[in-house]
């Protein structure tokens, strides 16, 4: 198992580097790229504002250049390689970047690979930060809708199995098809509607009580502005799960070792969650990685909507205003997020079934 799971570590490593190139040349190709939003956010600008602002970012480079200190960095850029105290060697540019006869300094960004993912272009602060306190509200709300969506969409899944063609069997279907065809945003300001502003349950949007220093107490002490928009999120998986639980459950109990319990004289608990549960679940951990990054896209409408302050909300701004750097960050984190979930789905594999073997 640790081999196969450092095997597939190297496997993502080309599939990561292939979506950072891919999301870099689309931010390039953008029409204005970079440099345009930071025109139009100061008209003022005068010309050898722009010109000298354009050799700051390095867009004169070519995209690979651009693409390797965006990457990589440019704070190593430049180094004393025989030690007389004077800079002399380049790699990604030329020393004298703006013609004026005196050699460049090395440049201050990490890249991305170390954490350094630049500066907002309008909050004018470090992205890291941004995305840092914007986090962890979308980790509550997505590990709780993902959780309860598997805590509910399963076990219905495997009762509708069971009672084939009864009513329960029928009303969650309906049920399942109904929650996955109605739009979460809609969805969402109807719970709003009924719940905040016509019986005033729950609040109607945000995070927590507004306190001075902007902090939120513990996820127990504010539990109801987490209700809608975690049912909201927990919709999908619920309809998805069940669906594909029901289906997968149904072919497992009319298979022959199934038959063998009951002959043995297995209750029927011990034969539907033991035996046929568990084999039941395996192409239910396929699902489980693009549900990871399906929540992020959901949390984008979802945390707009309740006025949530997480990262789905902060890239919807981002996206708006063209916030290049956040945007990009954000890519990246997906894109993690992507490849670690399709790694639990393989472990996952394991865990449930023992017969099978990464070797």
């Amino acid at each position: 198992m640790v081999k196969y799971i450092l095997r597939r570590l190297l496997q993502a490593v080309p599939t990561f580097f292939g979506i950072t190139l891919l999301a870099y040349v689309l931010m390039t190709a953008a029409p204005g790229g970079p440099l345009g939003v930071l025109y139009f956010s100061n008209p003022k600008m005068s010309n050898s504002q722009k010109e000298k602002l354009a050799l700051q970012l390095g867009v004169h480079d070519p995209v690979y250049v651009q693409y390797l200190r965006w990457l990589i960095g440019d704070d190593w850029v430049r180094w004393d390689s025989d030690g007389d105290g004077v800079a002399d060697r380049a790699v990604l540019s030329e020393l004298d970047a703006d013609g004026d006869g005196v050699p460049e300094p090395p440049g201050e960004r990490r890249g991305v690979l170390r954490g350094d993912f630049g500066t907002s272009f309008f909050s004018k602060r470090p992205v890291l930060d941004v995305i840092s306190e914007r986090i962890m509200p979308t980790l509550e709300l997505s590990i709780a809708s993902l959780t309860v969506g598997i805590l509910i969409g399963v076990p219905l899944g495997i009762l509708a199995a069971v009672r084939k063609g009864s009513i329960f069997d029928n009303i969650t279907r309906i049920l399942a098809v109904v929650f996955d065809a109605i739009p979460g945003f809609w969805l969402a300001l109807m719970l709003l509607i009924i719940f905040a502003v016509t019986f005033h349950v729950v609040p109607l949007g945000g995070r927590c009580k507004t306190t001075l220093d902007d902090s939120c107490p513990p996820i127990y002490q504010r539990l109801e502005y987490m209700i809608l928009p975690i049912f909201v999120l927990a919709t999908g998986p619920i309809a998805g799960y069940s669906r594909f639980t029901r289906a997968s459950m149904l072919d497992v109990i009319g298979q022959d070792y199934i038959r063998t319990a009951r002959a043995k004289g297995l209750g029927e608990r011990m034969v539907w969650f033991k035996h046929g549960a568990r084999n039941a679940l395996m192409p239910i951990a396929t699902f489980l990685g693009p549900s990871l990054t399906g929540l992020l896209g959901g949390a984008v409408i979802t945390e707009t909507i309740f006025s949530y302050p997480g990262l789905g909300r902060a890239l919807t701004s981002a996206a708006t205003q063209r916030d290049y750097p956040v945007v990009m960050a954000a890519t990246i984190y997906a894109a993690v997020a992507t490849i670690l979930g399709y790694l639990i789905s393989d472990i996952l594999y394991a865990l449930i079934d023992p017969r099978v073997r990464f070797d």
